[in-house]
This record gives structure tokens, C-alpha cells and sequence, in this order.
């Protein structure tokens, strides 16, 4: 898709404001110089961040509830989707306090660019996840291209004191991974399909026991 008609479809979808757009503007020029570096985004998608990236990762925000105070994005990457929500927080005025998780000190570096240069209230923690003494107990946990469900479950299993919802993005092989996990956990969920692929869901869990 043409980068002007993925901005409008992007506009047309999130009604940001004209400053919001400049703001991630601003973000994909920063990523994409900073791809040639350093591997922060598949080079197949470069010339479809708005669509591939920045669509498909603020598609939750109309399910992030207004009396949600915090959320983790658990293995940030390149800003996906945690920092893409800080920015559609902003936007609407939303009070949610953005965290990041991310292990790659050069990510960290990139992120924290991105944060400085839109002035955004997000903290950023160079951290593994899998670290023994990581705990966390954010109100909305989201996790987008990480890890298989299996093992994204038994992480919030074993490290997520309390949350209230948290949001996985699968792929195409995530209708199989939510039906075997289904058989290990007893999971309350609502699926939906990304509006980005029709081969892609984002699954919202909001109860999680073996």
C-alpha cells in the first residue's frame, strides 16, 4: 500500500489529531534510519510501518479501559505496540502510565530517542523478563510479536502479581496456539480478528488459571 494512502487509513481509523500524525512521523523517519544499523523491524515491512506497525499495534486502545491506571508492554522492540498506545494515550488524554520492557540495550537507546523526541511519559527498563526477580503488576499487559502463547502464558502465570486484561497479537498459527492452551488453562478471552490481517488475531485474556 502507497505510505500516503496507509497515513490516511491511519488517520481515517484513529481520528488522531494533525500534531499525532507529525509526532509519528517524526518516529518513522527515527526508525527507519535507525533500521539500517541495527535490525528493529523486518526490512519487508520498512515501507509499510504505518499499516504493519503503527495500525496494527493501536487497534487495542478502544479496549483499554478509561479506569486502567498502568500498562507493560512486555518486550517492546522497536515500540510495538507500547509506545504507539502512549502516543494514542496522549492523544486522547488518557492517563495511562506506559512501561517498557525491553533487554536489547540498543532498543532501550532507540526508545528512549522516540520518548525524548514526542515528550512522552513513558518509562523505559532494560531488563529480561525471564530474570527470576522481574515481577510485575501493571493493570494492562500487552505483548506483540514475543513469544509463543505456551510460553507467554506460563510467563504471566509465574510473574504477574495481578492485571486486569492483557493482549497477545498472533499470527497465523494463533488459533491453533489458543486451542492447545486452552486444554492446559482455564482462560476467559474474547478473540478478535487484527484489522491489519485477517490471518492475525489479538486475543484479550482477562482470567488465567492451570
Amino acid at each position: 500500500m502507497d505510505r500516503l494512502k496507509q497515513i490516511d487509513t491511519f488517520s481515517r481509523f484513529t481520528k488522531f489529531s494533525r500534531e499525532t500524525i507529525l509526532g509519528l512521523k517524526k518516529y518513522e523517519n527515527l526508525l527507519i534510519n535507525a533500521n539500517k544499523s541495527f535490525n528493529l523491524i523486518g526490512n519487508s515491512t520498512i515501507n509499510n510501518i504505518w499499516h504493519r506497525h503503527f495500525l496494527d499495534s493501536v487497534q487495542v486502545i478502544d479496549f483499554i479501559d478509561k479506569n486502567d491506571k498502568t500498562l507493560i508492554d512486555i518486550g517492546s522492540g522497536a515500540g510495538f505496540p507500547g509506545l504507539v498506545l502512549a502516543i494514542a494515550c496522549k492523544d486522547r488524554n488518557m492517563p495511562l502510565k506506559v512501561k517498557l520492557i525491553e533487554k536489547s540495550s540498543k532498543k532501550v537507546k532507540f526508545l528512549r530517542e522516540v520518548i525524548n523526541l514526542l515528550n512522552l511519559n513513558v518509562e523505559v527498563r532494560q531488563e529480561n523478563i525471564f530474570a527470576e526477580k522481574m515481577k510485575f503488576s501493571e493493570d494492562v499487559l500487552v505483548a506483540r510479536a514475543f513469544k509463543p502463547l505456551k510460553v507467554f502464558l506460563e510467563l504471566i502465570h509465574t510473574k504477574a502479581k495481578k492485571f486486569n486484561k492483557f493482549f497477545v497479537f498472533l499470527g497465523k498459527t494463533g488459533k491453533v496456539e489458543l486451542i492447545h492452551a486452552s486444554k492446559i488453562w482455564d482462560i476467559e478471552y474474547k478473540q478478535r480478528i487484527s484489522i491489519t490481517s485477517n490471518d492475525s488475531i489479538v486475543v484479550e485474556i482477562n482470567k488465567l488459571k492451570k
